[in-house]
């Protein structure tokens, strides 16, 4: 279902901040990682030619993947994710959503997340404005997705926010909306309750999109649709997106420790599949 973004003008961070422990074994493994990576580019280059040349990734995490928690994450933790992903080479983060504190409490410190940041050109910080969910055929996103484009919206993000969509799914939403709004103006943003969400965003790379919405460590899940798991984890999806040769801009070990901290900070376990064979290595 389709969702759209605000973006306003940002830009790079400052910030950053570090982990020790499983950390340093996961900074020694990843050059490892990264050299097996460039072994994989090597396999035929010409049966990947349909691919875009470069992802634009926009992080999800400290809005999409941070509303649904019960315990209200405090501002300065956002703050601190936020200028670490933004270390971590990502051209856009998304940092909070104007909406009432009533329906999603976690976001009502969005004017003092807006205003802590640290900003400079280079990155664009969009916040969420309502948008559009549940199981809608393909031919009715698709007359959506065509007004919203008439209106102005430069970018309009597919979501499948319950995570229930398959690669043949998404294949028929996009042929139906690309007939209507340029693939150039579309963005994708899967949630992993089934374990598509990488299967889904290949397909979409496949058929053209080259605006993909990630979170970092996993993290997420719809405040209104029951069972809905987190979001694509940003690790897993620049790890295929370098073994594929396709340019992001992100440091993937940067982003690694801006994942552990967040876990760390809700004491909970990363569902970055990458995140976790890091650790063990």
């Amino acid at each position: 279902t389709p969702t759209w973004r605000r973006r306003s003008r940002g830009a790079q961070l400052g910030g950053g901040g570090g982990s020790g422990g499983a950390m340093a074994t996961m900074r020694n493994a990843l050059p490892r990682l990264l050299v097996r990576l460039a072994s994989f580019r090597a396999v035929s280059t010409s049966s990947i030619g349909t691919f875009p040349k470069q992802v634009k990734i926009v992080e999800v995490g400290p809005r999409d993947g941070l509303q649904n928690e019960k315990h209200i994450v405090p501002t300065p933790v956002k703050i601190k994710l936020i200028d670490m992903l933004s270390e971590a080479g990502l051209p856009v983060v998304e940092v909070t959503s104007f909406v009432s504190p009533k329906w999603v409490p976690q976001m009502a410190d969005h004017t003092e997340v807006l205003k802590g940041i640290q900003k400079f050109p280079g990155i664009n910080y969009p916040v969420l404005t309502p948008n559009l969910k549940g199981k809608i055929p393909p031919a009715k996103v698709a007359e959506v997705a065509k007004k919203l484009y008439s209106m102005g919206c430069y970018e309009i993000s597919l979501g499948d926010t319950i995570g229930v969509g398959t690669p043949g799914i998404m294949k028929d939403m996009l042929s139906a909306v690309m007939h209507e709004v340029p693939v150039a103006a579309l963005a994708v943003h899967c949630h992993d309750t089934y374990g598509q969400a990488l299967a889904n965003t290949l397909m979409a790379l496949q058929m053209g999109v080259s605006v993909v919405d990630s979170s970092v460590a996993g993290l997420g899940g719809c405040p209104y649709a029951q069972g809905a798991s987190g979001n694509l984890a940003t690790e897993d999806l620049v790890y295929m997106l370098t073994g594929l040769g396709i340019h992001t801009g992100v440091n993937l070990q940067k982003l690694l420790e801006a994942g552990d901290f967040i876990c760390q900070v809700l004491n909970r376990k990363s569902s970055s599949k990458v995140a976790q064979a890091s650790c063990k290595l």
